[in-house]
């Protein structure tokens, strides 16, 4: 059984980038040449992430940059027999080699959390990172889509547009904070519970990236399904307590890399197809934003060549979503604001 698995494994290899973006609705025929970095590449989900952007067809070159480790990496991943070249960069002296011309870059850079620790432990070493990281964005590919994953994302995307104001270089359309792994969750957790095809539901996740942050719409989810209050607000807590979860099972050795690399990935082929011109290309995603009184808010976003060409409203909630709305919003400005200050204070 192993041996004809491998078998039937190295006959799909061909095709396994082509049916990757298939299945995201896509054609690959005549893609426009895309370079995508992925900043912090050796890493618990730079790996995984890599290794799912050298599939995507859309990606014509795929630049990995870390602090060390990245020449193996980019070794590895460039022996797949799809159509982007990879090259591996290491240390801060080839950070601007890696963003030259990138049109995606994603940062999934920084430490993952541990048992026991908290989004202010996280910050504290992140931060800085993601400073650094941007500081370099500005100088060497200012015009490409920033996908940021590097947590707290709801303060390291303000550490970022800070930045990119500071150079001159802000374009708030082309700055994301991905909260895809939110939307994964909760389509994942929807589907389990409702006993639909997890393929077919939209879900949309609004608000922020942490805890009570996060505020999955149960009641625009489609198919629609007749769940109890109480089955509603279970599904809720475990998609805001889901990357606890994962820190838990996996007992102190590592946290949720692997559905994050996925969901990296899914965003940042949205990013592509957006910029290929793609029509309709809706994702949510933490923006700066006019939905809400905060200047930050993650919630359905058109993609297009320039970016955020629309940030879609919330649409109807109902009070139960509508109570999270306004329980979020303290917490949500107190992570941005604490963001702003450290890039302007550091």
């Amino acid at each position: 059984m192993r041996t004809s698995m491998l078998k039937s494994i190295v006959r799909r290899s061909s095709t396994a980038g082509a049916s990757y973006v298939s299945r995201r609705g896509l054609a690959s025929a005549s893609a426009p040449e895309r370079k995508v970095a992925v900043l912090g590449a050796a890493g618990g989900i730079g790996q995984p992430l890599s290794l799912l952007m050298k599939l995507n067809p859309l990606v014509s070159r795929l630049s990995l940059y870390d602090i060390a480790g990245t020449p193996g990496v980019a070794a590895d991943v460039s022996h797949i027999n799809t159509r982007s070249e990879v090259v591996g960069f290491a240390g801060e002296e080839q950070l601007g080699q890696a963003l030259e011309g990138a049109d995606v870059v994603i940062i999934p850079a920084g430490v993952p959390r541990k048992p026991g620790m908290t989004r202010d432990d996280l910050f504290n070493i992140n931060a800085g990172i993601v400073k650094s990281l941007c500081t370099a964005i500005a100088k060497y590919c200012p015009n490409a889509l920033v996908n940021m994953i590097s947590n707290p994302v709801n303060s390291t995307v303000p550490i970022a547009a800070e930045v990119f104001k500071k150079a001159g270089t802000y374009d708030e359309k082309r700055l994301f904070g991905v909260t895809m792994l939110d939307v994964v969750r909760a389509k994942t957790f929807y589907a389990g519970k409702s006993k639909v095809n997890v393929a077919e539901v939209n879900l949309p996740v609004v608000g922020g990236h942490a805890g009570i942050t996060i505020l999955p719409l149960f009641s625009q989810a489609t198919p629609k399904a007749n769940l109890s209050n109480e089955e509603i607000e279970a599904l809720t807590k475990r998609t805001q307590d889901g990357g606890t979860e994962v820190v838990e099972a996996k007992a102190g050795k590592g946290s949720a890399t692997l559905s994050m690399a996925y969901a990296g990935a899914i965003f940042a082929d949205a990013c592509l197809k957006g910029l290929n011109g793609v029509p309709d290309v809706v994702e949510c995603a933490f923006v700066q934003s006019n939905v809400t009184e905060l200047p930050f808010f993650a919630s359905k976003v058109r993609i297009g060549k320039n970016g955020v060409e629309e940030v879609l409203g919330l649409g109807p909630l109902n009070d139960y979503e509508k109570q999270g709305l306004e329980a979020l919003k303290p917490e949500l400005l107190s992570s941005i604001e604490k963001g702003i200050k450290f890039a302007r204070e550091s």
